[in-house]
Order: structure tokens, then C-alpha cells, then sequence
């Protein structure tokens, strides 16, 4: 069973991505703050990471960073999840390491194909491949400007 944490200061967001991740069959821990979604991750090793970026105090990009960091979370694959939608911040979260960026509001019906895609193409070893594609995408959106 594919395990996903949501870290995210609003409830309402967390309970969403809940209910659609359930549904397919996911098991989802939920973190309402950055050090407790650090803790989490450290605690749970959950297999991807649904995370904020705007949150007080640890913000998403520190959670990421502190992740990164910590050779027990490493591996485990970031999803941006935000109302931050400007292309410094694609760029920022793609640089930082994330593997996807989706923007708020989405479509949590949406949510659970999208993480089992990348997990399916992280398993097939192509984190290189998805993030070169990532990249595009961003460079494509810049240029449509």
C-alpha cells in the first residue's frame, strides 16, 4: 500500500487530499506544521510527500531542504503542493528537489494517479528523465508569456 504524507497548515486541504488518496487505496499520515511533517517523514518513511509551501514558521522549502538533508528521507519523492503559482517558484521547487509541482486550487480527483505515476516512474529509476521533463514544462510556460 502506497503511503503518502500531507504536510499542510490547512485542514480543509489535508482532509481533501485524505478522502481522494483513500479512496484509491493510499494510506495518508497528515503533519498540520513543517516539524511535525519533518518529524513524520523521519518517523514513517512514507513512500512520496505531498508539501505546502506556505506555512508559518518552517515553510515547505525548509521542510524540503531539512529532507534532503537527512539521509532517512533522502529518497523519499516531494510534491509541491501551493497556492504559489509564479515560475521563480516551479523553478525554486524543482531546484530544491521536488519531483512535482501542483498549484492550488487543483483537482484532488486528480491527486492519486498523479502520485502513483511518479512513483511507477521513480521505481523504473527515470527521477532524471521526470525532472528534465518538469524543467521543459517550466521553460515551455516561461516562453508563452
Amino acid at each position: 500500500m502506497t503511503k503518502v504524507l500531507v504536510i499542510d497548515d490547512e485542514a480543509p486541504i489535508r482532509l481533501l487530499c485524505r478522502v481522494n488518496l483513500e479512496a484509491e487505496g493510499m494510506d495518508v499520515i497528515e503533519a498540520p506544521d513543517g516539524p511535525s511533517g519533518v518529524e513524520k517523514a523521519r518517523d514513517e518513511r512514507p513512500d512520496v510527500i505531498l508539501l505546502d509551501v506556505m506555512m508559518p514558521g518552517l515553510d515547505g522549502w525548509r521542510v524540503a531542504e531539512q529532507l534532503f538533508e537527512d539521509d532517512r528521507t533522502l529518497g523519499i519523492p516531494i510534491i509541491f503542493l501551493t497556492a504559489r503559482a509564479e515560475f521563480r517558484d516551479r523553478a525554486r521547487g524543482l531546484d530544491i528537489g521536488g519531483v512535482d509541482y501542483v498549484t492550488k486550487p487543483f483537482n484532488p480527483l486528480e491527486l492519486a494517479p498523479l502520485v502513483e505515476s511518479l512513483l511507477a516512474r521513480l521505481d523504473r529509476g527515470e527521477r532524471d528523465e521526470l525532472r528534465a521533463e518538469k524543467l521543459s514544462e517550466l521553460r515551455s510556460l516561461m516562453e508563452s508569456e
